[in-house]
């Protein structure tokens, strides 16, 4: 359905796409610039190469199509935040919940992480139930503010299972690289 891969320099217009319209809504407010876009971009390739990894941006593409980026981000002691966004006409074919499942899994099997959170905008439900379908919990309320007002974000936690039999938690840390060309 949906593959997640690198960010690559010839992504800038698509990622400025993926930020506008309806889909800032509950993020930014408002529209990605070019610029903007472009650090974006050569960010999230530069972080890619850093060592240790604190960060990771992965395209979320269908077919050849970059429609969505997902993110973690190292907040230390094994825990990452997530964070992902959609173009608005990909929304409603599953390509949330299939790129959250494949963050989980990739998070969970070749990097140091064990526990995963991530929060939405009330007002936007719909990511809610990504993140259920996904195998996250709703664990508690941070109380945040959007547009100067005050607003209650769902918070969300999955932690990876140890395999049965063996003590402590993480495997051996990967290159933490995705798909490298």
């Amino acid at each position: 359905m949906i593959r997640l891969r690198n960010l690559v320099p010839g992504d800038v217009l698509a990622v400025q796409r993926i930020y506008s319209g309806a889909s800032v809504t509950f993020t930014r407010g408002h529209p990605m610039t070019n610029e903007e876009a472009a650090a974006c971009v050569t960010t999230a390739i530069t972080q890619s190469w850093a060592a240790p990894r604190q960060r990771w941006c992965f395209g979320v593409t269908a077919g050849d199509d970059l429609v969505g980026l997902i993110k973690l981000r190292d907040r230390a002691a094994g825990h990452a935040t997530l964070s992902y966004i959609l173009r608005k006409d990909s929304w409603g074919r599953g390509y949330g919940t299939d790129a959250v499942r494949q963050v989980i899994a990739y998070a969970f099997t070749t990097t140091h992480l064990h526990r995963l959170s991530a929060k939405h905008h009330p007002g936007n439900p719909a990511s809610g139930r990504v993140l259920s379908k996904a195998g996250f919990t709703r664990t508690t309320v941070f109380q945040g503010r959007a547009a100067g007002a005050p607003v209650a974000y769902p918070v969300y936690e999955i932690h990876r299972t140890p395999a049965p039999g063996l003590v402590g938690s993480a495997p051996a840390d990967g290159d933490g690289r995705l798909n490298r060309p």
